[in-house]
């Protein structure tokens, strides 16, 4: 259990608990970050006993670091929630169906290939009128809440989400300026494979040279968050190892990624593999690709070929009529990297694109890695909460730069409302530089 010695800086104040998710929907005390910490200190000192019960009370933690952000005397909430997750996977503090339901979604999320099996035989399902009638019926309710909430986020599956279609070298256009690496991620690349061919596009327009190793496989980000050390330093060496091969020559200048999540854990690998044989990790930067792009300035070229986005009615945008867009802040940037202005500013690049801001841009959404799918109750009501407020910002547009926290806004964001569409900012950069076409649904 981590360790929480009574003279640490919390002094119990609260101002964690209006960031907190968790404290929002469920508003007990044991289940905000204050809470938690007095339980940690209660274990430690013997006057309390980490069972089912209390391992319950950490389960419902989201881990977005909200609490870290707010909180006006530094404590590190986010160091104290990692090193107890490990504990809670002791298969007494779950029930038998929850740790088996855990146990099946690392074994099939972090790995494309499973995933794709697996994913094969719902391409005559996802995306039809099928699912429609099905949600209808209500005869997923019959699942389960678990295995609801997995097929409530179930979307159309692309036939370019079961292959990676990249080769090992993507030249740069025009004048090259760097060499970088990008990480497809495992759900992304499956669920997503349009956000990595924009994120593709916009990096060679702005002459970069994209290597992507065929062999990549996952960052360890879904088991980091879960506690599972064994299973995510194994997937990080693994990474990278097809990182620094020798197949990489000229060295990177970066390795770049497109998903928050996985830039979070990425960005600790040199404490996750501590003592392992990447113990020094990659051997270049690991960056968000905003984070990127944003320090290294847009190329002339790529700002001159930048257009004004359609609107819904496939009119252009004006200085009359601009296209509104919100920009949802996922945790693992705003509060896990500190990555809140580079994205905006990238997005006011695009000619008569207005930027309007959530009314709690920091509270989570209710994705949190595989969380609204093992804590799916909590989970909707975040996210009811979190559309409802996106919705309300007038946006027509929702740029979100994570795989979790899109498919959780898509799920909950009403059809028939104006704020429908869910893009990664980089399909944006891409559409706007007439890199890519617009997407089927959602044409912005």
């Amino acid at each position: 259990m981590a360790s929480s010695d009574p003279s640490d800086p919390c002094v119990h104040c609260g101002f964690c608990l209006p960031t907190c998710a968790s404290y929002r929907v469920m508003g007990t005390e044991m289940d905000s970050p204050r809470g938690r910490i007095h339980t940690l200190k209660a274990i430690d000192a013997g006057e309390l006993e980490l069972d089912a019960t209390v391992a319950s009370h950490f389960d419902s933690c989201l881990g977005c670091f909200a609490c870290v952000s707010a909180c006006p005397s530094g404590v590190r909430y986010d160091q104290l929630i990692e090193a107890t997750r490990p504990q809670l996977n002791k298969p007494e503090l779950r029930s038998c169906w929850q740790t088996r339901f855990r146990q099946l979604l690392l074994q099939v999320l972090p790995y494309p290939k499973r995933l794709r099996a697996l994913l094969t035989p719902l391409r005559a399902y996802a995306g039809t009128p099928i699912q429609d009638l099905m949600r209808r019926s209500g005869f997923v309710r019959l699942l389960g809440p678990q295995l609801e909430a997995m097929e409530s986020l179930l979307p159309k599956l692309a036939e370019e989400g079961f292959r990676d279609q990249f080769p090992h070298i993507n030249p740069a256009q025009g004048e090259q300026r760097g060499r970088v690496g990008l990480v497809l991620g495992c759900v992304q690349r499956c669920f997503d494979p349009a956000v990595n061919a924009a994120t593709v596009a916009v990096l060679q327009a702005n002459g970069y040279e994209v290597v992507i190793p065929s062999n990549q496989g996952c960052c360890g980000a879904v088991s980091h968050h879960q506690g599972q050390m064994e299973q995510t330093r194994d997937l990080a060496s693994a990474l990278v190892e097809s990182f620094t091969s020798d197949q990489i020559d000229p060295p990177l200048d970066a390795v770049l990624v497109a998903a928050s999540g996985c830039g979070h854990t990425m960005k600790a690998y040199s404490e996750i593999l501590d003592g392992g044989s990447q113990a020094d990790g990659f051997h270049c930067p690991v960056q968000d690709v905003h984070e990127f792009l944003f320090t290294k300035g847009l190329s002339k070229p790529f700002q001159q070929s930048l257009q004004p986005l359609s609107h819904a009615n496939g009119q252009r945008a004006s200085a009359d009529q601009p296209l509104v867009v919100a920009y949802h802040d996922a945790c693992h940037m705003i509060h896990g990297q500190g990555i809140s202005h580079q994205p905006r500013q990238l997005l006011e690049t695009i000619p008569h694109l207005q930027l309007r801001e959530a009314t709690e841009a920091g509270v989570c959404c209710g994705s949190a890695g595989i969380y609204n799918l093992v804590q799916p109750d909590e989970a909707a009501e975040l996210g009811r909460i979190k559309a409802a407020d996106l919705s309300g910002t007038g946006a027509s547009v929702i740029a979100s730069a994570n795989i979790g926290c899109s498919l959780q806004l898509r799920r909950h964001l009403p059809a028939t409302s104006h704020t429908a569409v869910v893009n990664h900012p980089m399909e944006l950069l891409a559409r706007s530089a007439s890199l890519i076409g617009a997407k089927t649904e959602g044409v912005v």
